[in-house]
């Protein structure tokens, strides 16, 4: 069994981390990708964060369709602060020997990779898979030399040019501004309902 696992803040969950879901699916021929909302994220203490309920709720709207998308709530069930390498061990844990993992991240975030809380264990334990990002390029003889071995554990797949963000979702609706498009009508009517980034 091939997994994806896309982890996040989700805050809110938009097409972006929908497009970059399905194009994993498809491209690697996962038999589902989870998608897990943080649950207390050490790199964004201090900024403000919804209710992990809102952002559940919303990544089940956001998913509700999809078939092979799935909700995971190992994160937020359980006392942070929530490190991506525990999570993994968790999910490793939950599922039969010999099922594969396959991290979702952007590249960006695999440029930073080093920084990561347990980083070689995260890079040993399963596949990266790092999604092209406009306008980011990564240093592999910098990230090679922090994490030995890392570039035979990431997959590069290429991705869409979309340039959509979840804090310039937050700034629209703070703004007035439409948020259509950039996600599913079910989870703008809760982001309204909930009065959400108000």
């Amino acid at each position: 069994m091939k997994i994806g696992i896309l982890g996040g803040t989700f805050d809110p969950p938009h097409i972006g981390h929908l497009i970059l879901a399905e194009e994993a699916w498809a491209l690697l021929g996962l038999d589902c990708v989870y998608f897990v909302p943080a649950g207390d994220p050490p790199h964004k203490r201090g900024q403000p964060l919804s209710p992990a309920v809102h952002r559940r709720r919303m990544v089940e709207l956001a998913i509700a369709d999809n078939p092979h998308f799935l909700l995971s709530t190992v994160d937020i069930d359980r006392p942070g602060p929530h490190y991506t390498i525990d999570m993994m061990r968790l999910l490793r844990d939950a599922h039969p020997p010999g099922t594969e993992l396959y991290f979702l991240m952007g590249l960006d975030s695999l440029a930073d990779l080093p920084h990561w809380h347990e980083a070689k264990q995260l890079v040993a334990n399963c596949q990266l898979v790092a999604l092209s990002r406009y306008g980011y390029t990564v240093d592999w003889e910098q990230l090679e030399a922090a994490l030995p071995g890392v570039r035979e554990r990431v997959i590069q797949l290429p991705m869409l040019e979309l340039e959509i963000a979840s804090h310039v979702i937050q700034q629209r609706v703070r703004e007035g501004l439409p948020i259509r498009y950039q996600v599913l009508p079910a989870v703008e009517a809760y982001i309204r309902e909930q009065g959400l980034y108000r």
